[in-house]
């Protein structure tokens, strides 16, 4: 069915320059897309908005790129809308003069910044988010193989380049383009929900994507958090999926009461205890179903389920899709 929405779009811009990789410009734009038009087809018109895509410049001269493919721009920096969201694609090579010839873009950054616009900077692309000031004493990543030189240039940023992805507040830095599609997913599920980012990471990443909470950094977040014994359960669990205890003798087990347990979780990590450990079984029977050959009664004793059907109920409700729906799809973008 075909629906027209009745709210205003969502604008997303994308600066684009020489040398830009452009696999991160069209990568965001094609998941983007692709959630829309899902969206289009299962919100109601009252929840859905359209996306507006604009290539943002320093000027309107279209751009050469490694491919041999023009890039003709949108807007430039004097002109372009508000924006929503704006990504700044990574660099080949040496970043250092996209960023000289390009302070337009660091200023205009800056000022989208600062009336709002949520910003994603991919890999040496991080270089001008970070010449525009908005990652000083903030978390960042990069390309590996830049990380010393970024950390020279940039010595106010707190560089974490143990991690693929950091958030902070509006701010994502992702080090490479796997990483990018994890944060473009998250993105989606904010757009148009769960259903939706579930459907483009089926399409796009699902064979060798975790959730995106679980790789951030993220600024100040409760995940590393100070609370020593549940962060030992937290470990317990990991290591426990087929374990036949309940949480409440999980609890017993640390001398804990359940009620003070489901506290001092829940404060910690901002989940149940309930909720983490299902989510740690799911992504522990994705494995399986992805490098085993495991059936899936199988798979499902060995994460904690003590049948079949408890595994699929589970899959259904977090997935909408079966294990065996799951492995299929898995195992054709593996070895297809």
């Amino acid at each position: 069915m075909n629906k027209k929405s009745l709210n205003p779009a969502l604008n997303i811009a994308i600066t684009v320059y020489p040398h830009l990789l452009i696999t991160s410009l069209t990568l965001p734009i094609e998941m983007l897309r692709a959630g829309e038009a899902y969206a289009k087809g299962h919100l109601n018109q009252a929840d859905f908005r359209p996306l507006s895509i604009n290539l943002i410049a320093k000027n309107n001269e279209p751009i050469q790129n490694r491919t041999g493919l023009a890039i003709v721009p949108d807007c430039t920096t004097a002109n372009a809308p508000y924006n929503d969201l704006i990504i700044v694609p990574g660099i080949w090579r040496n970043p250092r003069p996209v960023v000289r010839t390009n302070k337009k873009i660091v200023e205009w950054l800056q000022e989208s910044f600062e009336t709002g616009s949520h910003i994603i900077g991919v890999g040496t692309g991080n270089c001008l988010v970070a010449e525009a000031g908005l990652l000083d004493g903030h978390p960042a990543t990069t390309h590996w193989h830049y990380a010393k030189q970024f950390s020279l240039d940039y010595p106010l940023v707190s560089l974490k380049p143990d991690f693929f992805i950091t958030q902070s507040e509006r701010m994502y830095t992702v080090a490479s383009l796997n990483a990018l599609a994890d944060v473009i997913v998250h993105i989606i599920s904010q757009y148009y929900g769960k259903a939706a980012a579930q459907h483009v990471e089926r399409n796009f990443s699902h064979e060798v994507r975790k959730p995106y909470e679980d790789q951030r950094y993220l600024e100040g977040a409760v995940d590393r958090h100070p609370d020593e014994l549940i962060a030992q359960i937290q470990f317990w669990l990991k290591t426990n999926l087929a374990s036949e205890l309940n949480l409440q003798e999980v609890a017993a087990q640390f001398s804990l009461s359940y009620r003070t347990f489901t506290r001092r979780f829940k404060l910690a990590t901002n989940q149940s205890p309930i909720e983490y450990w299902q989510q740690l079984r799911v992504e522990g029977a994705k494995e399986l179903l992805a490098s085993s050959n495991l059936t899936i009664q199988e798979v499902a004793l060995e994460v904690g389920y003590n049948d079949q059907g408890h595994l699929t109920r589970v899959f259904k409700k977090v997935l909408s899709q079966t294990p065996s729906e799951y492995r299929k799809v898995v195992r054709k973008k593996l070895f297809g």
